[in-house]
Parts: structure tokens; C-alpha cells; sequence
């Protein structure tokens, strides 16, 4: 993987908010999975999968572009790419944690 972790990656990714809830991608639950590859001309090929808290989000252009610029200042990363997926569809009672579903009023 050359040198880049799923640790790393999920790092990257914490400062990263929805700006309407507050809370981040990665405590929400909105990241689904992430890939990591070696690039053949060194360094790595980062594939993150993640959602929105729905379908019609406005800020999802904003919010994909904040992941694949925090996956790209990483160091080691070559390319970064965002994909986004609605399935599952997003549930916040099973896919957010325990802090975010305190935030948001869910237990």
C-alpha cells in the first residue's frame, strides 16, 4: 500500500463535515469503504466509496470534492477518487456512531 493505511485515510477524513448537521463524514457513517492500490509509477491509488444523507443533498458536489482533496493531500497519494453510492441507503440508527446519534438525538 505503500505507506498509506485505512487509519490514514479515516484521519484524513474526520475534519471532513456535513455542513448542515456538523458532524463528520466518517461519524455519520456516509463512508462506506475505501481502496487502497499501488500506482505503477509509485506512491498509491486511492478509491473511497461513500453516500449522502440523501439523494438530493445539496452540498454533495462540495462534500466529494472535501473528501478527495483531504484523500489526496495524503502523503503517498498519487490519485484520489471519490464514488458515490445510495446503497444501502443511508440510515443513521445503524450506520452513524454512538457520539453522532447523541448528536442528532437518536438512542
Amino acid at each position: 500500500m505503500n505507506g498509506v493505511t485505512f487509519k490514514m485515510i479515516g484521519a484524513a477524513l474526520r475534519p471532513v463535515q456535513d455542513p448542515e448537521i456538523r458532524i463528520s463524514l466518517v461519524d455519520l457513517g456516509l463512508i462506506y469503504g475505501a481502496e487502497v492500490r499501488s500506482a505503477p509509477e509509485g506512491g498509491s491509488l486511492v478509491t473511497l466509496k461513500m453516500t449522502m444523507t440523501s439523494p438530493a443533498c445539496p452540498y454533495g458536489p462540495m462534500l466529494l470534492a472535501c473528501a478527495q482533496a483531504a484523500l489526496a493531500a495524503l502523503p503517498g497519494v498519487k490519485e484520489a477518487k471519490v464514488e458515490l453510492a445510495f446503497d444501502p441507503p443511508w440510515d443513521p440508527r445503524t450506520m452513524a456512531s454512538d457520539e453522532a446519534k447523541d448528536e442528532l438525538g437518536i438512542f
